[in-house]
């Protein structure tokens, strides 16, 4: 998740785009909007993040948020994108949500948006402390209460720890086999890790078995995709799919 001198990365949060009964969810939101930016942009990477399901928190089926993580040599395109993403939302985002959207190149994330972040995996904290902890970015409410705020900031903030979320987008990850090597992964800058309790390490021309669902977590800020021991020379994918809205 570095970047060159020369380029700018952004962080894109998006919180809270679905209802109960909306076919898609954020994730698959966030990548749909990114589908339209313009050519000036590179999509490097999604990456859906987890906070906490508590009676005390609002949230409609399993209290995730999304950053997108975007590559461009345009130091303008800040302002531009965070709008584009507003009015994305905006249009699309059905009756009874409540959106929020942020956005942040990764240099201008302050220690205290990454506090505040870690602090929502915590409790239940408030668009006011958001706002706050966002002061020096670009977060805003678009939609119902706006709650969703709090979870465009936390995602952009948990991105930039580096230390949680998963990776629903990476390069061509979503469309390799069931069945790849490690090499293939470490070429497109996935790590293996395996998570036994003696691990030995994954050799590249080891294969690894992902069910066709392929989401390296994030881990000191790479994408590493976590294995268990299936034999001499092969792996399984320790985190498997489960019925999660279309992201």
């Amino acid at each position: 998740m570095t970047h060159h001198d020369d380029t700018f990365l952004y962080y894109l949060g998006f919180d809270d785009t679905d209802t109960k009964t909306s076919p898609k969810g954020t994730g698959r939101t966030i990548r749909d909007f990114c589908a339209t930016l313009p050519e000036t942009c590179r999509l490097r990477a999604v990456l859906r993040h987890q906070l906490p399901k508590r009676p005390e928190i609002p949230y409609t089926s399993n209290n995730s948020s999304a950053c997108a993580v975007i590559e461009t040599d345009d130091p303008a395109l800040g302002r531009f994108l965070f709008d584009a993403a507003a009015a994305y939302l905006t249009e699309c985002a059905p009756d009874g949500s409540d959106p929020g959207v942020c956005l942040a190149e990764r240099r201008d994330v302050a220690d205290e948006l990454v506090t505040f972040s870690l602090a929502c995996n915590g409790g239940k904290v408030s668009q006011k402390q958001a706002m706050a902890a966002a002061s020096s970015i670009l977060l805003a409410g678009v939609g119902g209460t706006n709650d969703g705020l709090i979870g465009a900031a936390a995602a952009v903030g948990l991105t930039r720890h580096g230390w949680c979320g998963r990776f629903i987008e990476l390069g061509d990850m979503r469309s390799l086999p069931a069945n790849v090597t490690v090499g293939d992964l470490l070429s497109r800058g996935i790590q293996v890790a395996s998570v036994d309790r003696d691990p030995l390490i994954p050799l590249p021309d080891d294969r690894i078995a992902t069910g066709g669902w392929l989401r390296p977590s994030l881990l000191a800020g790479q994408a590493v995709l976590q294995v268990r021991a299936d034999g001499d020379g092969r792996w399984v994918a320790a985190l498997g799919k489960r019925g999660d809205k279309a992201a």
